[in-house]
């Protein structure tokens, strides 16, 4: 990993509500506990701009606080310039994936598209599921999930593969 420009990593969903926020909170903390925070730029969008402002679902916010992660990020809306902006992109699902692609600007800027469950190591998902209309057991198998790619997408941006 280059040590003298930070990676910078967006984390996209829907609404940027739940799984996008979530994703950004735990990966900070992540990296901090790390002691990498420096060598990162950390944030999250959402393909939709109904949520512009808004804290994350109070639902999202009390399941992450109870494994010790804050959530504080407002909702915004993924753009063109984040794709100038951040090396990475990173999609909870395909429909994300579509979306966000639309959004970019040209095909070198779809090239830095992720599907955060490429980085699973031990979770077998080929999305995160959205758990917006989920009782409370679909933000806690987001947050699992979540945990589990975001450890590996870390190790992986440690060891150079990215």
């Amino acid at each position: 990993m280059n040590h003298t420009e930070p990676k910078k990593i967006l984390f996209v969903c829907l609404g940027n509500i739940c799984r996008s926020p979530a994703a950004e909170g735990i990966f900070r903390r992540m990296v901090e506990k790390q002691g990498l925070a420096d060598r990162f730029v950390i944030d999250s969008a959402g393909t939709y701009g109904g949520h512009a402002g808004e804290l994350p679902d109070s639902r999202m916010r009390a399941a992450a606080s109870r494994r010790g992660y804050e959530l504080t990020h407002r909702s915004r809306k993924l753009t063109e310039d984040d794709f100038r902006l951040f090396d990475m992109v990173i999609v909870m699902d395909d429909s994300n994936y579509e979306r966000a692609s639309r959004t970019a600007p040209d095909m070198e800027s779809v090239a830095k598209l992720h599907r955060m469950t490429d980085f699973a190591r031990k979770h077998v998902w080929d999305h995160i599921p959205d758990p917006y209309y989920e009782g409370a057991e679909g933000f806690e198998l987001v947050l699992d999930l979540l945990e589990d790619c975001l450890s590996g997408l870390l190790d992986s941006i440690t060891r150079g593969d990215e």
